[in-house]
């Protein structure tokens, strides 16, 4: 069974392949076929842009879409930057430029009220038309300054709950083991499993 992932985002797409290993299927992404469109991200909620990317890409390939939007909510800043995390600082904005607006938003806040969260809804839209969502959320802090060089987006600030290190300072499989999109995928994961199985039979 082939899968497409709504997404050109390398390093997502490679935590994604990691987290639904083992599973008969084969995982493609948007780069597979140049003529889908980028999709415009200007949903109110996490799902609205979810959905929205795996509709269009699986009408536009036939074949089963999965499409994620996640983002960071930081709570004294009344959940921003939410569903605008990737285009925080500005609709071409690095990952660099995103984080620097976030901590300068944040300057001369305590470290007890420095708390976030990191959530993830994944959205799996079928060629019958059927749609399934499934949602991840980790708790954690804002750290002053960035730390670390591995991991994307706002990984090298964010601490989760109950460690020291942040996101970008730990192994992928450290960081795999934990995150909001681990969380998510995992729920997908069993779905998919039974889908790939339903598939398997109807097909042999």
């Amino acid at each position: 069974m082939r899968v497409v992932v709504a997404s050109r985002n390398k390093k997502k797409i490679e935590e994604i392949r990691r987290i639904l290993e083992g599973i008969d299927i084969s995982l493609l992404s948007t780069d597979d076929f140049p003529h889908l469109e980028e999709v415009i991200e200007d949903g109110d909620t996490f799902e609205d842009n979810a959905l929205k990317k795996a509709r269009y890409v699986c009408k536009e390939t036939g074949l089963p879409a999965i499409a994620d939007d996640s983002g960071l909510e930081v709570k004294v800043l009344d959940g921003r930057p939410g569903v605008k995390s990737a285009r925080y600082a500005g609709e071409n904005a690095t990952d660099e430029e995103n984080v620097k607006k976030l901590l300068n938003e944040m300057k001369g806040i305590p470290p007890e009220k420095r708390q976030a969260s990191f959530k993830c809804c994944i959205a799996l839209v079928l060629p019958n038309g059927e749609e399934n969502i499934f949602t991840g959320q980790i708790d954690g802090w804002i750290t002053e300054k960035p730390r670390g060089n591995l991991g994307f987006g706002y990984d090298p600030v964010f601490i989760p709950e109950g460690y020291e290190q942040t996101f970008a300072e730990m192994k992928p499989s450290e960081k795999d083991a934990l995150s909001h999109r681990r969380k998510a995928l995992d729920k997908l994961k069993q779905f998919l499993l039974k889908l790939a199985n339903f598939y398997k039979q109807n097909l042999s």
